[in-house]
Order: structure tokens, then sequence, then C-alpha cells
């Protein structure tokens, strides 16, 4: 294979191993996945689709489709970004637009070698990865991209949740989001045919596609024990994934994953279109053609401390997980009543200057809290 102007960005560096979680394709319906694999399974479930809006302006988001906490594809929503029109005359047309803003600082981007066709996951011992990491700036990457286009065989490239402000500062002047504040930057997501793993993030995410074409297949949340999920800290992009191949699905592997497809749904995005995923729906998605270019925005409501319960999970199971059963029920019942409050606010028969934990606390007294962990954390 020629690479061309592809050198800087495929050229043999050391491997990186970057924490956390992307990594795996998106499905359609099973008897698709199956034809993937030149078969027909047809013992697999038809998936959903996902439910489609026209005409969202803010309005119709903030009052119906956010409150009702449900994956959404919002049809040609950003059909008059002047992005996605040059993304329909040519991969070399929307290359040369977005370069048109490139800062030129140097951005990470990942690398897979053909024969991973796309799906961006670990290593075959699970303590590695399958591709390796580069710098490069957005323009070589496109450069890189656009020459790749009618390659018979490409190697796997991704450069993933560019910061839009500091790599193509002008771009959101032009192609501004309609449904959120200014507050809420994008990111812009490069690449060829590659595979995301199933994941979830700890955000909303509204996912605008530019160029190419992408399919997302996404399973609620209480989907997660059927979807074989990962190593929680050692993950290809930043959050745990799943370990099954929505192309090529094993299914006497995981034969749970059946289940999750009976609450899966799916959708298919052509320029324009774009998806709004709530907080903690896991997510798959495959990028369709030769060049696909997607801007996105996360954005979480909560209040910034509430912002990493991850780590309350990893705690958690760092002390909780290996108690025996009878021990591990009765903090059940603890987390249900005191976290998760399932009967109500735990300290509402208490005044509120004793309620301490079970109330509002003041930063100066959630970083007692943080001292008083860390203290007892400690070896």
């Amino acid at each position: 294979m020629r690479y061309g102007v592809t050198a800087k960005l495929l050229a043999p560096r050391h491997r990186m191993e970057p924490a956390g979680g992307t990594c795996r394709l998106p499905a359609m319906s099973t008897a698709v996945i199956a034809q993937g694999r030149g078969q027909e399974d047809k013992e697999g479930p038809e998936l959903q689709k996902i439910k489609e809006w026209h005409n969202v302006d803010r309005s119709v988001f903030e009052n119906e489709i956010l409150p009702g906490d449900q994956p959404a594809v919002m049809k040609a929503l950003f059909r008059d970004w002047p992005a996605v029109e040059a993304g329909t005359r040519s991969p070399a047309g929307i290359a040369d637009y977005i370069k048109r803003f490139d800062a030129g600082g140097a951005v990470n981007g990942i690398v897979g070698a053909p024969q991973i066709d796309g799906r961006f996951f670990y290593s075959e011992d699970l303590k590695g990865f399958n591709f390796e990491q580069r710098r490069v700036t957005v323009s070589t990457a496109l450069d890189t991209l656009v020459s790749l286009v009618d390659a018979p065989e490409s190697p796997a490239i991704a450069l993933q949740a560019i910061p839009v402000a500091e790599s193509l500062p002008k771009f959101q002047d032009e192609n501004p989001m309609p449904l959120l504040n200014d507050r809420i930057a994008p990111r812009i997501w490069l690449g060829n045919r590659t595979r995301i793993a199933t994941h979830f993030d700890n955000n909303h995410n509204i996912a605008c596609v530019v160029s190419g074409s992408r399919r997302f297949t996404v399973f609620p949340p209480d989907q997660v024990a059927n979807l074989y999920i990962g190593p929680l800290l050692r993950t290809p992009g930043g959050s745990p994934i799943s370990m099954v191949d929505l192309r090529a699905p094993d299914y006497p592997a995981f034969p749970k994953f059946r289940d999750a497809l009976e609450s899966a749904q799916e959708a298919l995005l052509e320029p324009g279109d774009a998806i709004f995923i709530p907080i903690l729906w896991w997510h798959g998605v495959e990028s369709l053609g030769p060049l696909n270019i997607l801007v996105n925005y996360w954005w979480n409501d909560a209040e910034s401390v509430h912002d990493k319960p991850f780590l309350s999970l990893a705690h958690s199971m760092l002390l909780l997980s290996r108690l025996p059963a009878a021990q591990r029920d009765a903090w059940r019942a603890m987390f249900d009543h005191f976290v998760f409050q399932t009967h109500g606010e735990s300290g509402a028969h208490l005044p509120a200057d004793v309620q301490d934990l079970q109330r509002d606390l003041t930063p100066e007294e959630r970083d007692q809290v943080k001292a008083l962990l860390a203290k007892h954390l400690k070896p």
C-alpha cells in the first residue's frame, strides 16, 4: 500500500497505551450483524429503531426530548451548517474546509493495522491495545485520510474528541449549536472506517454527523450485566467497554448478550443528522465512510462536585465487593437508603443542622469529608 502524505501519521512509533475506553462497533439488526460474517443469524431479534424527531428547536429539545431521558435522532438538525454542505461535495472538499480553521497544534491520533478491520480494541492478551498513538496536526490527519479514500486496504485512523476551540478556532462561528448554551464546547472526531466499542459517558451527548455516515447502537443502563464489560481501569479510550463485538457476537462466550439485544436500539445517521444520548446509556458507533467527521457536545447539569461518580463505584468495589454475601446484602440496604434514597430523604426526621452527610454540604464541608476519607484510605 502506498501512503503518500500519510508518512507522518503512519510512521512507526513506540506503542502508547492510553487509559480509558472506546472501541467497538455498533449494529443494525442481528441479521445484518450476521451478514457482516457472511451468514444469517435467524435467531437474533430485529433491533428497535431510535425514535426520530424532525424540525427540532431548543424548546422541543428542552421540554420534550431531554426530560424523556431516551435516545433521540434529530433529523437534519445541522443541515444548514457550512461544514455539512462541504461534506456533501467530496472527502477533499470537507477536508479543505476543516483545514481552513486548523491552528496547527499537534493532537492525539490513533492508528491500527488494516488487520484489525477498524475495531479499536485490546491486544489478544488484554494487557495492551491493538493500536498505537500518534501526535499529528488536524491538517496532516485529513490529508492522510483523503489519500487513503480509494485504497483497497487502509489502516484504521481516528482523531477522537479534539477540542474545537483549541484546534479549530472559528469553526464554531460558522457552525453554531442551536440547542445548547455557548459554554458547552464542541469536540470533533475524524477518521475512516472504524468501530468504537459499546461504552458509556458520564455526560449527556449530542453528536452531529458532518461527513460520512455513522451507525449507533444503544443499550439502556440496566443492561450492564448483559454486555460483558471489560477491565474498569485499563480501557482503550477512557470508559469501560463491552467485550462483545457488535459485528460478530460470540454467543457461546457471551450468551446474555442476546438479552441485551432485546433492549437495544439503533440508528443510521447521515450528514446533518444528530443523536442525543442520555447519561450512562451504553452506545457503540460504527463509522461507515472512508472519511467520517462528527462534532459532539458533552454536558452534565449536576453540580461539578458530582461529576465523578465512577470514583465512588471504584471505591465501593474496592471495599465491598469481596465481602461475604450476607454483608453485601446488608450494605445494599444501606446504599439503597442513604445513597439512592429509595425510601425518600434519609435525614428528613433530623434537624437540618445535625444531618451532616444527609444534607447538601458546603464546599468547605465537602473538603473536610474528602480529607477524612483520604486519611482513612491511606495504607
